[in-house]
């Protein structure tokens, strides 16, 4: 018994692409390419405008520095101050605002505070400062002057306490409240992925609710909380406003929060001193934001860094 030939094997088949996805595709590596072409831009700027500043002569600081490393460290160090207490702060605030919408709140309510959340994340950053220079300043000075008096001996709240209540730890609560719906509405939405299994098994095992969110939510969200508290600390490295309405500055590198001389940052000198500055100035300024630049990007990076190495022990992935 023959077996009959085995039947030729068929073309294969172009799929002819249509017309919006080429347009759809081509846009997207356009935008791809140009938020690039922007990033390189941007960071030749600065560079190529940085460059006389390295190489200034020492009268063109102010202060006593002799070089342009001296004048922007205390600079470096008020953005990083400033920026840190504010997470620190924001961070546990923001988390539990979250956890709370997202697992706790009826669902009325839930929605109610989420409209808020993401209104509050557009109020525009001039407003923070007013309420900052005219509400909570003058609201908190007397007690940053208690505190002086009962815990003095501790270097964070070294005497003597500003008479304006324009402190560092001031600006930091403005730049905490700032920052708070960025990460309330991002970590709210990556707690509302966690999968639905995970949380009931673990009630099926006997947990209690927060036993359950410590189990199964928090380890599926971490990825999401760390990227979440970097945009938020991204946000509080570069905001100008708030700084320069509210602080007392000065150039200086002191931990103390509740004095009148207080660090300034970066982005709140350049907006004091560039309107003024001329010639030499304008290049130091413009490296002082180049500074600000690299940080910007190595925190983001450190961020990325992170969250791709807790990747596998997430459910995200």
């Amino acid at each position: 018994m023959t077996t009959a030939p085995a039947e030729a094997a068929a073309p294969a088949r172009t799929v002819k692409q249509r017309l919006g996805d080429t347009i759809f595709s081509k846009s997207t590596l356009i935008a791809g390419i140009l938020i690039l072409v922007t990033l390189a831009a941007v960071a030749a700027f600065l560079v190529a405008q940085s460059m006389p500043a390295f190489t200034a002569e020492p009268a063109a600081f102010k202060g006593d520095a002799e070089s342009f490393w001296q004048y922007v460290v205390p600079f470096v160090f008020g953005t990083i101050w400033a920026a840190f207490l504010a997470l620190l702060m924001a961070v546990p605030i923001a988390l539990g605002i979250a956890l709370f919408i997202s697992h706790y709140a009826p669902r009325r309510l839930a929605q109610g505070l989420g409209y808020v959340i993401d209104l509050l994340a557009a109020v525009p950053s001039v407003v923070f400062g007013l309420w900052g220079i005219t509400v909570l300043a003058p609201a908190v000075q007397p007690l940053w002057t208690s505190l002086t008096e009962w815990f003095g001996w501790f270097p964070l709240f070294a005497p003597p306490a500003s008479g304006t209540g324009r402190t560092i730890l001031t600006v930091a609560i403005v730049l905490a409240v700032m920052v708070l719906p960025i990460i309330t509405a991002l970590s709210r939405e990556v707690f509302l992925q966690t999968p639905v299994l995970h949380e009931e098994a673990a009630l099926a095992l006997g947990a209690t609710r927060w036993e359950m969110i410590k189990l199964a939510v928090l380890p599926f969200g971490r990825p999401g909380i760390v990227s979440a508290a970097m945009l938020g600390l991204g946000r509080a490295l570069g905001e100008t406003m708030v700084v320069a309405m509210v602080l007392s500055p000065a150039s200086l590198i002191s931990f103390a929060v509740l004095t009148s001389q207080n660090p300034n940052t970066i982005a709140g000198n350049i907006a004091l001193n560039f309107p003024e500055a001329h010639d030499i100035g304008v290049n130091i300024l413009i490296a002082t934001g180049l500074v600000l630049f690299v940080i910007t990007l190595a925190v983001n990076m450190l961020a990325r860094w992170i969250v791709e190495r807790r990747k596998e022990f997430s459910g995200a992935n």
